[in-house]
Protein backbone atom coordinates (compact mmCIF):
# COMPACT_ATOMS: atom_id res chain seq x y z
CA UNK A 1 0.00 0.00 0.00
CA UNK A 2 1.75 3.49 -0.84
CA UNK A 3 1.42 6.24 1.53
CA UNK A 4 -1.36 7.74 -0.54
CA UNK A 5 -3.27 5.13 -0.19
CA UNK A 6 -2.60 4.57 3.58
CA UNK A 7 -5.32 5.29 6.05
CA UNK A 8 -3.14 7.63 7.70
CA UNK A 9 -3.37 9.75 4.78
CA UNK A 10 -7.08 10.29 5.59
CA UNK A 11 -6.84 12.32 8.61
CA UNK A 12 -4.13 15.29 9.40
CA UNK A 13 -3.46 16.13 12.94
CA UNK A 14 -2.15 19.51 13.27
CA UNK A 15 0.01 20.81 16.14
CA UNK A 16 1.42 23.78 17.35
CA UNK A 17 5.15 21.97 18.02
CA UNK A 18 6.22 18.08 18.51
CA UNK A 19 7.39 16.81 20.71
CA UNK A 20 6.07 19.50 23.76
CA UNK A 21 7.92 18.16 27.33
CA UNK A 22 4.01 20.74 28.41
CA UNK A 23 1.82 18.88 26.46
CA UNK A 24 1.82 15.36 27.69
CA UNK A 25 -1.73 15.56 27.12
CA UNK A 26 -1.53 15.66 23.01
CA UNK A 27 0.77 13.08 23.40
CA UNK A 28 -1.15 10.86 25.43
CA UNK A 29 -4.68 11.72 23.43
CA UNK A 30 -2.34 10.74 19.93
CA UNK A 31 -1.20 7.69 21.55
CA UNK A 32 -4.22 6.40 23.02
CA UNK A 33 -6.03 6.69 19.47
CA UNK A 34 -3.82 5.12 17.96
CA UNK A 35 -4.27 2.30 20.33
CA UNK A 36 -7.93 2.30 19.12
CA UNK A 37 -6.71 1.89 15.57
CA UNK A 38 -7.01 5.54 14.76
CA UNK A 39 -4.09 6.10 11.64
CA UNK A 40 -3.50 9.58 10.90
CA UNK A 41 -0.35 12.10 10.18
CA UNK A 42 0.89 14.76 12.38
CA UNK A 43 1.78 18.00 10.96
CA UNK A 44 3.54 20.54 13.37
CA UNK A 45 4.21 23.90 12.68
CA UNK A 46 7.28 24.39 15.14
CA UNK A 47 10.09 21.68 15.67
CA UNK A 48 11.03 20.29 18.88
CA UNK A 49 12.56 23.26 21.42
CA UNK A 50 12.75 21.17 24.55
CA UNK A 51 16.12 19.31 25.08
CA UNK A 52 14.12 16.06 26.78
CA UNK A 53 11.44 14.10 25.54
CA UNK A 54 8.83 12.02 27.02
CA UNK A 55 8.70 8.12 26.50
CA UNK A 56 5.40 8.85 25.57
CA UNK A 57 6.31 10.43 22.59
CA UNK A 58 8.21 7.73 21.06
CA UNK A 59 5.54 5.66 21.57
CA UNK A 60 3.56 7.32 18.75
CA UNK A 61 4.04 5.61 15.50
CA UNK A 62 2.60 7.73 13.19
CA UNK A 63 4.31 10.08 10.65
CA UNK A 64 5.30 13.22 11.74
CA UNK A 65 5.82 16.02 9.29
CA UNK A 66 7.04 19.39 9.75
CA UNK A 67 5.40 22.60 8.25
CA UNK A 68 7.61 25.54 7.50
CA UNK A 69 8.10 27.65 10.76
CA UNK A 70 8.84 30.81 9.00
CA UNK A 71 7.81 30.88 5.45
CA UNK A 72 11.14 32.82 4.51
CA UNK A 73 13.23 29.43 5.53
CA UNK A 74 11.84 27.36 3.16
CA UNK A 75 10.69 29.75 0.14
CA UNK A 76 10.53 27.27 -2.74
CA UNK A 77 8.62 25.11 -0.57
CA UNK A 78 6.14 27.63 0.37
CA UNK A 79 5.89 28.75 -3.58
CA UNK A 80 5.16 24.74 -4.73
CA UNK A 81 2.58 24.98 -1.91
CA UNK A 82 1.16 28.06 -2.87
CA UNK A 83 1.36 26.97 -6.94
CA UNK A 84 -0.39 23.92 -6.32
CA UNK A 85 -3.31 25.64 -3.81
CA UNK A 86 -4.32 27.97 -6.69
CA UNK A 87 -5.15 24.82 -8.78
CA UNK A 88 -7.42 23.23 -5.87
CA UNK A 89 -11.02 23.92 -6.51
CA UNK A 90 -11.57 25.88 -2.87
CA UNK A 91 -8.50 27.93 -3.45
CA UNK A 92 -10.95 30.78 -4.20
CA UNK A 93 -12.98 30.14 -1.20
CA UNK A 94 -10.03 30.11 1.07
CA UNK A 95 -8.42 32.97 -0.17
CA UNK A 96 -11.43 35.07 0.02
CA UNK A 97 -11.60 33.66 4.12
CA UNK A 98 -8.33 34.73 4.65
CA UNK A 99 -8.44 37.89 3.21
CA UNK A 100 -11.44 38.88 5.58
CA UNK A 101 -9.54 37.24 8.35
CA UNK A 102 -6.26 39.42 7.25
CA UNK A 103 -8.75 42.83 7.39
CA UNK A 104 -9.36 42.02 11.16
CA UNK A 105 -5.65 41.29 12.35
CA UNK A 106 -3.12 42.11 9.99
CA UNK A 107 -0.17 40.31 11.17
CA UNK A 108 2.96 38.26 9.51
CA UNK A 109 1.59 35.73 12.14
CA UNK A 110 -1.76 35.89 9.64
CA UNK A 111 -0.08 35.53 6.79
CA UNK A 112 2.41 32.58 7.98
CA UNK A 113 -0.27 30.59 8.54
CA UNK A 114 -2.44 31.24 5.02
CA UNK A 115 1.61 30.18 3.52
CA UNK A 116 1.65 27.02 5.87
CA UNK A 117 -1.90 25.78 5.03
CA UNK A 118 -0.95 25.48 1.18
CA UNK A 119 2.05 23.64 1.89
CA UNK A 120 -0.55 20.83 3.99
CA UNK A 121 -3.05 20.85 1.14
CA UNK A 122 -0.31 20.18 -1.34
CA UNK A 123 2.00 17.88 1.00
CA UNK A 124 -1.20 15.71 2.81
CA UNK A 125 -2.40 12.66 1.32
CA UNK A 126 -4.71 12.53 -1.66
CA UNK A 127 -6.83 10.51 0.54
CA UNK A 128 -7.24 13.17 2.90
CA UNK A 129 -11.19 13.29 4.86
CA UNK A 130 -10.55 15.20 7.73
CA UNK A 131 -8.47 17.79 9.52
CA UNK A 132 -8.18 17.89 13.27
CA UNK A 133 -6.32 20.67 15.18
CA UNK A 134 -5.08 21.09 18.51
CA UNK A 135 -5.91 24.96 19.96
CA UNK A 136 -7.93 27.31 18.88
CA UNK A 137 -5.95 29.83 17.32
CA UNK A 138 -3.08 29.03 14.96
CA UNK A 139 -3.05 25.39 14.36
CA UNK A 140 -6.86 25.93 13.80
CA UNK A 141 -6.32 28.65 11.41
CA UNK A 142 -4.00 26.62 9.41
CA UNK A 143 -6.39 23.66 9.67
CA UNK A 144 -9.23 25.63 8.63
CA UNK A 145 -7.73 27.58 5.55
CA UNK A 146 -6.07 23.45 4.30
CA UNK A 147 -9.67 22.41 5.05
CA UNK A 148 -11.37 25.01 2.67
CA UNK A 149 -8.31 24.29 0.05
CA UNK A 150 -8.81 20.79 0.11
CA UNK A 151 -12.88 20.59 0.32
CA UNK A 152 -12.61 18.95 3.20
CA UNK A 153 -14.30 19.33 6.89
CA UNK A 154 -11.85 20.35 9.89
CA UNK A 155 -12.30 19.88 14.00
CA UNK A 156 -10.35 20.87 16.69
CA UNK A 157 -9.72 20.69 20.34
CA UNK A 158 -9.46 23.63 22.30
CA UNK A 159 -7.80 24.22 26.05
CA UNK A 160 -7.04 27.36 27.44
CA UNK A 161 -4.82 30.14 25.94
CA UNK A 162 -6.25 29.89 22.78
CA UNK A 163 -9.71 29.91 24.12
CA UNK A 164 -9.42 33.05 26.45
CA UNK A 165 -7.02 34.95 24.03
CA UNK A 166 -8.46 34.75 21.08
CA UNK A 167 -11.10 37.38 19.88
CA UNK A 168 -14.53 36.67 19.91
CA UNK A 169 -14.96 37.24 16.22
CA UNK A 170 -12.22 34.79 15.42
CA UNK A 171 -14.15 31.81 17.64
CA UNK A 172 -18.13 32.78 16.34
CA UNK A 173 -16.29 32.27 13.25
CA UNK A 174 -14.57 28.92 13.69
CA UNK A 175 -17.38 27.44 15.46
CA UNK A 176 -19.56 27.92 12.74
CA UNK A 177 -17.49 26.53 10.13
CA UNK A 178 -16.02 23.81 12.54
CA UNK A 179 -17.22 20.03 11.81
CA UNK A 180 -16.85 19.41 15.60
CA UNK A 181 -15.32 20.95 18.83
CA UNK A 182 -13.94 19.15 21.95
CA UNK A 183 -12.40 21.33 24.71
CA UNK A 184 -11.31 20.15 28.28
CA UNK A 185 -13.13 22.14 30.93
CA UNK A 186 -16.78 22.64 31.80
CA UNK A 187 -16.05 26.86 31.99
CA UNK A 188 -14.43 26.54 28.64
CA UNK A 189 -17.10 24.85 26.88
CA UNK A 190 -20.09 27.03 28.58
CA UNK A 191 -18.35 29.39 26.59
CA UNK A 192 -17.77 28.20 23.46
CA UNK A 193 -21.15 26.75 23.54
CA UNK A 194 -22.31 30.38 24.35
CA UNK A 195 -20.75 31.82 20.84
CA UNK A 196 -22.25 29.56 18.96
CA UNK A 197 -24.95 28.55 16.60
CA UNK A 198 -24.36 24.96 16.85
CA UNK A 199 -23.86 24.17 20.31
CA UNK A 200 -24.45 20.45 20.08
CA UNK A 201 -21.19 20.10 18.01
CA UNK A 202 -19.28 21.56 20.96
CA UNK A 203 -18.39 18.88 23.51
CA UNK A 204 -17.01 18.71 27.09
CA UNK A 205 -13.89 16.11 27.17
CA UNK A 206 -12.16 16.01 30.11
CA UNK A 207 -8.05 14.98 29.30
CA UNK A 208 -8.20 12.58 32.19
CA UNK A 209 -5.07 10.59 32.99
CA UNK A 210 -3.94 6.96 32.06
CA UNK A 211 -3.53 5.68 34.47
CA UNK A 212 -1.76 2.86 33.03
CA UNK A 213 1.19 5.13 32.53
CA UNK A 214 1.69 5.51 36.08
CA UNK A 215 2.91 3.77 39.00
CA UNK A 216 0.19 2.88 42.14
CA UNK A 217 1.10 5.49 44.46
CA UNK A 218 3.95 5.12 46.98
CA UNK A 219 3.45 3.82 50.83
CA UNK A 220 2.28 5.63 52.98
CA UNK A 221 4.68 8.80 53.42
CA UNK A 222 6.72 10.13 56.52
CA UNK A 223 4.71 12.61 58.37
CA UNK A 224 6.65 15.08 58.43
CA UNK A 225 5.34 18.76 59.61
CA UNK A 226 8.51 20.94 59.13
CA UNK A 227 9.57 20.70 63.08
CA UNK A 228 12.73 18.62 62.12
CA UNK A 229 13.29 16.99 58.87
CA UNK A 230 12.03 19.52 56.23
CA UNK A 231 8.65 19.19 54.02
CA UNK A 232 9.40 18.98 50.38
CA UNK A 233 6.80 21.46 48.72
CA UNK A 234 7.47 20.41 44.81
CA UNK A 235 5.76 22.28 41.67
CA UNK A 236 5.44 21.48 38.39
CA UNK A 237 5.27 24.25 35.71
CA UNK A 238 6.41 26.14 33.21
CA UNK A 239 7.89 29.82 34.24
CA UNK A 240 5.13 31.96 33.17
CA UNK A 241 3.05 35.27 34.16
CA UNK A 242 -0.03 32.81 34.19
CA UNK A 243 1.72 29.90 36.51
CA UNK A 244 2.21 32.75 39.72
CA UNK A 245 5.21 31.12 40.87
CA UNK A 246 6.25 35.15 41.89
CA UNK A 247 3.40 34.82 44.51
CA UNK A 248 4.68 31.41 45.69
CA UNK A 249 8.41 32.92 46.15
CA UNK A 250 6.32 35.79 48.14
CA UNK A 251 4.30 32.98 50.39
CA UNK A 252 7.36 31.08 51.05
CA UNK A 253 9.38 34.05 52.34
CA UNK A 254 5.84 34.39 54.41
CA UNK A 255 6.45 31.41 56.30
CA UNK A 256 7.13 30.99 60.26
CA UNK A 257 11.21 31.34 59.96
CA UNK A 258 11.23 28.34 62.61
CA UNK A 259 9.35 26.18 59.68
CA UNK A 260 11.24 23.60 57.75
CA UNK A 261 10.97 22.98 54.16
CA UNK A 262 12.29 22.89 50.53
CA UNK A 263 10.89 23.68 47.57
CA UNK A 264 11.02 22.09 44.33
CA UNK A 265 10.40 23.50 41.28
CA UNK A 266 10.16 21.34 37.74
CA UNK A 267 9.81 23.18 34.27
CA UNK A 268 11.51 25.70 31.93
CA UNK A 269 10.05 29.29 30.88
CA UNK A 270 11.08 32.82 30.28
CA UNK A 271 10.85 33.65 33.53
CA UNK A 272 13.46 31.13 35.22
CA UNK A 273 16.52 33.98 35.45
CA UNK A 274 13.91 36.65 37.01
CA UNK A 275 12.20 34.29 39.43
CA UNK A 276 15.83 32.85 40.50
CA UNK A 277 17.03 36.55 41.04
CA UNK A 278 13.91 37.32 43.51
CA UNK A 279 14.39 33.88 45.49
CA UNK A 280 17.57 35.15 46.54
CA UNK A 281 16.50 38.51 47.23
CA UNK A 282 13.95 37.02 49.22
CA UNK A 283 16.70 34.94 51.37
CA UNK A 284 15.29 31.80 50.11
CA UNK A 285 17.87 30.79 47.52
CA UNK A 286 19.10 28.07 50.18
CA UNK A 287 15.97 26.50 50.19
CA UNK A 288 14.69 26.64 46.70
CA UNK A 289 16.24 23.72 44.32
CA UNK A 290 15.20 24.87 39.87
CA UNK A 291 15.62 21.31 38.09
CA UNK A 292 14.29 22.54 34.97
CA UNK A 293 13.01 20.83 32.14
CA UNK A 294 12.47 16.86 32.76
CA UNK A 295 10.75 13.66 31.21
CA UNK A 296 8.07 12.62 32.62
CA UNK A 297 9.53 9.38 34.36
CA UNK A 298 11.62 12.39 36.59
CA UNK A 299 8.96 14.49 37.31
CA UNK A 300 6.73 11.24 38.46
CA UNK A 301 9.86 10.47 40.46
CA UNK A 302 9.58 13.79 42.20
CA UNK A 303 6.30 13.51 43.01
CA UNK A 304 6.83 9.89 44.65
CA UNK A 305 9.67 11.76 47.05
CA UNK A 306 7.83 14.78 47.61
CA UNK A 307 4.76 15.52 50.70
CA UNK A 308 3.00 18.52 49.26
CA UNK A 309 2.61 19.76 45.34
CA UNK A 310 1.48 23.32 44.77
CA UNK A 311 0.42 25.07 41.74
CA UNK A 312 -0.52 28.92 42.24
CA UNK A 313 -2.48 29.55 38.91
CA UNK A 314 -3.42 33.08 38.25
CA UNK A 315 -4.99 34.79 35.12
CA UNK A 316 -2.55 36.46 33.46
CA UNK A 317 -2.16 40.52 32.67
CA UNK A 318 -2.84 39.28 29.10
CA UNK A 319 -5.81 37.15 29.91
CA UNK A 320 -3.85 34.15 29.55
CA UNK A 321 -4.69 31.04 32.53
CA UNK A 322 -4.72 27.63 32.53
CA UNK A 323 -7.48 25.41 31.94
CA UNK A 324 -7.45 22.34 34.17
CA UNK A 325 -3.78 21.39 34.16
CA UNK A 326 -2.84 17.60 34.09
CA UNK A 327 -0.37 18.23 36.28
CA UNK A 328 -2.82 18.31 38.85
CA UNK A 329 -3.88 14.64 37.83
CA UNK A 330 -0.89 13.76 37.90
CA UNK A 331 0.15 14.71 41.76
CA UNK A 332 -3.09 13.20 42.29
CA UNK A 333 -2.18 9.78 40.68
CA UNK A 334 0.72 9.63 43.30
CA UNK A 335 -1.74 10.76 46.36
CA UNK A 336 0.39 13.75 46.83
CA UNK A 337 -1.41 16.46 48.39
CA UNK A 338 -2.45 19.45 46.34
CA UNK A 339 -2.50 23.18 47.02
CA UNK A 340 -3.94 25.17 44.26
CA UNK A 341 -6.01 28.23 43.81
CA UNK A 342 -10.07 28.74 42.65
CA UNK A 343 -8.89 30.26 39.22
CA UNK A 344 -10.02 29.01 35.88
CA UNK A 345 -11.50 25.03 35.89
CA UNK A 346 -9.36 23.97 38.60
CA UNK A 347 -12.28 23.86 41.54
CA UNK A 348 -13.65 21.22 38.56
CA UNK A 349 -11.32 18.63 39.87
CA UNK A 350 -10.56 20.20 43.31
CA UNK A 351 -13.63 20.63 45.78
CA UNK A 352 -11.65 23.12 48.76
CA UNK A 353 -11.07 21.14 51.86
CA UNK A 354 -11.73 17.73 50.47
CA UNK A 355 -9.75 16.46 47.53
CA UNK A 356 -7.18 19.53 48.22
CA UNK A 357 -6.78 23.65 49.70
CA UNK A 358 -7.92 25.94 47.30
CA UNK A 359 -6.99 29.85 47.94
CA UNK A 360 -8.06 32.55 45.68
CA UNK A 361 -5.40 34.06 43.51
CA UNK A 362 -2.67 36.54 43.58
CA UNK A 363 -2.82 36.68 47.51
CA UNK A 364 0.47 35.39 48.66
CA UNK A 365 -0.78 36.01 52.49
CA UNK A 366 -3.52 33.39 52.00
CA UNK A 367 -1.00 31.35 49.63
CA UNK A 368 1.24 31.19 52.72
CA UNK A 369 -1.47 30.49 55.50
CA UNK A 370 -2.64 27.84 53.46
CA UNK A 371 0.55 26.16 52.82
CA UNK A 372 2.01 26.54 56.77
CA UNK A 373 -1.71 24.93 57.66
CA UNK A 374 -0.88 21.79 54.92
CA UNK A 375 2.96 21.49 56.86
CA UNK A 376 1.73 21.29 59.91
CA UNK A 377 -1.23 18.77 59.31
CA UNK A 378 0.57 15.42 57.54
CA UNK A 379 -2.85 13.71 58.39
CA UNK A 380 -4.79 16.53 57.05
CA UNK A 381 -2.54 16.32 53.52
CA UNK A 382 -3.02 12.59 53.80
CA UNK A 383 -7.01 12.43 53.80
CA UNK A 384 -7.24 14.66 50.92
CA UNK A 385 -4.79 13.17 49.37
CA UNK A 386 -6.43 9.90 48.97
CA UNK A 387 -9.99 11.42 48.11
CA UNK A 388 -8.17 13.51 44.85
CA UNK A 389 -6.83 9.59 43.95
CA UNK A 390 -10.45 8.18 44.09
CA UNK A 391 -11.78 11.71 42.88
CA UNK A 392 -9.50 10.85 39.58
CA UNK A 393 -10.39 7.93 38.82
CA UNK A 394 -13.94 7.87 39.58
CA UNK A 395 -14.53 10.83 37.13
CA UNK A 396 -11.18 11.71 35.63
CA UNK A 397 -9.93 8.37 33.70
CA UNK A 398 -8.95 8.98 30.26
CA UNK A 399 -11.23 6.70 28.18
CA UNK A 400 -15.06 8.14 28.71
CA UNK A 401 -13.58 11.33 26.86
CA UNK A 402 -11.77 9.33 24.22
CA UNK A 403 -14.86 7.36 23.55
CA UNK A 404 -16.15 11.04 22.73
CA UNK A 405 -13.89 12.08 20.74
CA UNK A 406 -13.23 8.32 18.77
CA UNK A 407 -16.89 8.96 17.90
CA UNK A 408 -16.73 12.21 16.32
CA UNK A 409 -13.52 11.43 14.31
CA UNK A 410 -14.63 8.16 13.10
CA UNK A 411 -18.22 9.71 11.80
CA UNK A 412 -16.10 12.85 10.45
CA UNK A 413 -14.13 10.32 8.54
CA UNK A 414 -16.72 7.80 6.89
CA UNK A 415 -19.30 10.52 6.40
CA UNK A 416 -16.78 10.96 3.44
Amino acid sequence: MTRSQSPAGRLAVVLKGWPRLSETFIAQELVALEGRGQAFEVWSMRHPTDRKRHALHDALKARVNYLPEYLYQEPVRVLKGLLHAVRLGGFSAALKLWLKHLLRDPTPNRIRRFGQAAVLAREASPDLRFVYAHFMHTPSSVALYASVMRGVPWGFSAHAKDIWKSPEWEKRDKLARADFGVTCTALGAEHLRSLSAHPDRLDLVYHGLDLSRFPPPPPARHARDGSAEPVRIVSVGRLVEKKGYDLLLDALAKLPAEMNWRFIHIGGGDLSQKLRARAKSLGLAERVECRGSRAQDEVIAALREADIFVLPSRIASDGDRDGLPNVLMEAASQELPILSTNVSSIPEFIEDGTQGVLVPPDDPEALAAALAGMIGDPGGRARMAVAARERLVEKFGMDNGLDILSARLNAALNDR
